[in-house]
């Protein structure tokens, strides 16, 4: 049982936490042997300070005594918990908090008669990234209290900062990013403006597209910046949400819409794409609402675990629906080339829609995939990387789509001469390429 709980943690710290800030969290009668509150990389003056208030337990055995001594917190790096598992195994009666590789920050052995709330705090003498627990040496009792935990490092003029060692430049990263969306914003409003004539609904969409992602990305600085300072996001948390929520639904819109011709190939959308859009939205909504519950609860909560598991299924079902209204206009497109006699102008959007389809699979896979990878291998100082490799490759994905599918001018008396047409369609004969 106590490797299957390791096994547990381990795959539960690898999933991104929340903020890491003050944070106010409540355990109700909770008896699981390590509760895991967050995850934070210190400096070299980096301090961890824990208040625990309305202290309470119960016991499943009316007979047992609780001992104080085995209830208390600590901090562990992520390669100690194999070993502590290794050492669990080898040791009788054992007991997490006497283990050699875990930081003891305090027990509740030091808790004052007649009193339920207990402080304490640690520096950190060997910077590293930790994770801090909460660990029940007699999980026959369940436990109850308010804790308010808070971690930091400091600045050269002695100033906290509650952020994470890795996430110390995000504040700039993500306004950097702000003013790049804002300039694409206008750039993209002065061609829509220059092709007015040929400016389609889908235009005005992607349009909105981009304005929700910039107010994304100023939300996001100016959230990280009041964490970094007070350690509290002063409700820029709220907004960050709501836009994060709108661009979600709307970047899955468009990929869908552009999939399926919509405005480039036909002015209608059939029934089965239909049921994509209406399946892909309501699945937005509840992976936003997971997503504000994982940020916001924190992996103390027992349900933690399961919001995730939530949120990354609903991702992937989103990811792959997107894929077939794409293959569907490649194959209409294959079929209509044998059929209308337009080879050279099939062929063209046959190959436009073949690069799409291949840019789509490669930003979900790099930014679900390759992205994490990355931050599991990147030394947590550089934190921040991950989150350059993910939004530039955000960035580089709407460039493609908006540059692919601007609006043009269209002209129906283009003359296609015989040789063209015919190579075309020799092309399309022989190329088996377009078939997914």
């Amino acid at each position: 049982m106590l490797k299957f709980l390791y096994a547990l943690f381990i795959i539960s710290i690898s999933i991104p936490g929340s903020l890491s800030e003050i944070k106010n969290t409540r355990i109700v009668y909770d008896s699981r042997p390590m509760i895991m509150f967050e995850r934070f990389g210190f400096t070299e003056s980096g301090k961890v300070a824990i208040s625990i208030e309305d202290l309470s337990w119960r016991s499943k055995h009316q007979k047992t005594e609780f001992n104080p001594s085995s209830l208390g917190f600590f901090l562990a790096r992520d390669v100690t918990f194999s070993r502590i598992q290794n050492e669990s195994q080898n040791t009788e009666k054992f007991c997490v908090l006497s283990s050699r590789y875990v930081k003891l920050i305090f027990k509740l052995e030091n808790l004052v008669a007649n009193t339920k709330s207990i402080n304490g705090s640690i520096t950190i003498d060997d910077p590293d990234e930790y994770n801090l627990l909460l660990g029940n040496c007699q999980p026959e009792f369940e436990v109850s209290m308010n804790v308010i935990t808070e971690m930091y490092n400091l600045r050269v003029g002695g100033q906290k900062d509650y952020l994470p060692a890795g996430q110390t430049h995000l504040p700039k990263l993500f306004f950097f990013f702000f003013i790049i969306y804002v300039c694409f914003f206008a750039l993209w409003l002065l061609v829509c403006i220059k092709q007015r004539q040929t400016v389609d609904k889908i235009h005005l969409i992607m349009a909105a597209l981009l304005i929700v992602k910039a107010l994304k990305m100023i939300c996001a600085s100016e959230d990280k910046m009041y964490v970094s300072k007070t350690g509290t996001p002063h409700g820029w948390d709220v907004p960050f949400y709501i836009f994060g929520f709108f661009k979600g639904i709307m970047l899955f819109t468009v990929i869908i819409l552009i999939g399926t011709g919509w405005s480039f190939l036909k002015p209608y959308l059939q029934d089965r794409e239909k049921k994509v859009l209406m399946t892909v939205i309501p699945l937005q909504v509840l992976e936003n609402i997971a997503n504000v519950v994982i940020s916001e609860t924190g992996p103390a909560t027992k349900d933690w675990m399961a919001w995730n598991q939530m949120f990354l299924l609903i991702d992937v079902i989103c990811c792959c629906a997107v894929f077939f209204p794409i293959i569907w206009s490649i194959k209409n497109l294959r079929e209509a080339s044998k059929t209308d006699g337009k080879a050279a102008r099939n062929l063209e959007k046959l190959t436009l829609f073949k690069q799409f389809y291949i840019v789509v699979v490669g930003y979900l896979y790099f930014t679900r995939i390759v992205v994490t990878a990355i931050g599991a291998i990147v030394n947590y100082r550089y934190e921040w990387v991950v989150n350059v490799c993910a939004e530039g490759a955000s960035l580089a994905f709407y460039v493609f789509i908006f540059y692919n599918f601007q609006p043009r001018e269209k002209n129906p008396y283009l003359v296609i001469d015989d040789v063209e047409e015919s190579v075309a369609g020799q092309i399309l004969e022989e190329d088996d390429s377009f078939e997914l």
